[in-house]
């Protein structure tokens, strides 16, 4: 029988992609860097490539016979499944693709298997929300004005210890998230579907009937839950104005999951103190947006979970997965394509 084709989609550094061969020499490993976008940094997995005419057509050549796609094809996202009638699994470099998949109607003109990278970007993330806690916690808006200012005034900051967190979405970021901020021994609540499953780190725990109670005791409240229908502008006027006066909203999720002109409002008001974003409804970001202008908003361009580390762990995820596809094992993170995570 002929070895499965894997066609790798977006960069990868040559040294992965020859583990990749050397790990699972029972699939042949195609990878044309000269095909794919320029990385601009590491784990740039969305990078457009400038082909020429004779480069397209090689391209498509080697999408034809692929069984196989290390990540999503960014310059064929509407016409993939004409291009690739061989394709029947995609290992995808993103944990949140459900969106992506419903919009480009992959679920239903498709029998493909997705595999997302769930984990791999969960330390970076949760690291993010201890970055923020700590700049608000010890009032790094404080010392910015002051150092623009070249103004020497001592001040008392405040602790994370006693303080609530707060979870919305208590996957592999979320309970990272709530480990990492055990160890400033903080009270940290959450949010789930299935609340009788003990979770560690989680001081208690709510369904998603119970929002508003959690949402009410949030000094800090979290948001990382995946994007599907149920999550869609989850957090409102009416939630934000639930949460205590004076706290803080981070959101690592996606932009959809908050009504961004309620929490704009909800910072202009100062019942907000602040918020840190790695999301947004609209990305790029506008330049218009008032958020640029708030002192008391840590924006960050969705790169949060990006770090060097990336690509190693998703070729780690896709290494066990091919060996598992090619036994007829279950594999790691499948995709749901209705629950959409």
């Amino acid at each position: 029988m002929p070895r499965p084709k894997v066609l790798i989609a977006s960069y990868l550094e040559p040294e992965l992609v020859e583990q990749i061969r050397q790990q699972v020499p029972q699939v042949e490993v195609i990878n044309h860097p000269e095909l794919l976008g320029k990385p601009r940094y590491i784990a740039d997995h969305t990078a457009l490539p400038q082909r020429t005419p004779e480069q397209e057509t090689q391209w498509r050549a080697l999408l034809a016979e692929a069984d196989i796609l290390f990540d999503f094809d960014q310059t064929h996202q509407e016409d993939l499944p004409e291009l690739a009638p061989k394709l029947k699994w995609i290992q995808a470099t993103s944990a949140g693709i459900g969106q992506f998949v419903r919009k480009m109607g992959y679920d239903k003109r498709t029998n493909w298997i997705y595999t997302t990278a769930s984990g791999v970007h969960a330390r970076p993330l949760a690291e993010f929300v201890l970055m923020a806690l700590l700049m608000f916690a010890k009032n790094y808006e404080y010392m910015a004005r002051e150092k623009a200012n070249h103004h020497w005034e001592r001040y008392h900051a405040e602790e994370l210890a006693g303080k609530t967190l707060a979870i919305v979405g208590l996957g592999k970021i979320g309970r990272e998230t709530a480990r990492l901020a055990k160890a400033f021994d903080m009270r940290v609540i959450g949010s789930r579907r299935n609340i009788l499953e003990p979770t560690l780190f989680v001081d208690a725990l709510y369904g998603p009937v119970d929002l508003d109670e959690l949402l009410q005791q949030a000094d800090y409240l979290i948001l990382a839950t995946p994007h599907t229908d149920e999550t869609e502008a989850l957090i409102g006027a009416r939630e934000l104005a639930l949460l205590p006066a004076g706290a803080i909203l981070i959101n690592i999720a996606r932009g959809a999951v908050v009504d961004e002109p309620a929490l704009i409002a909800a910072l202009q008001s100062g019942h907000l103190r602040g918020a840190a974003l790695d999301v947004f409804a609209e990305e790029p970001l506008p330049s218009d947006s008032p958020l640029w202008d708030m002192p008391n908003v840590i924006i960050c361009p969705h790169s949060a979970s990006t770090a060097v580390t990336e690509n190693q762990k998703i070729v780690d995820i896709f290494i066990h997965n091919l060996r598992c596809y090619l036994d007829g094992k279950p594999m790691q993170n499948v995709l749901d394509v209705e629950r959409l995570y």
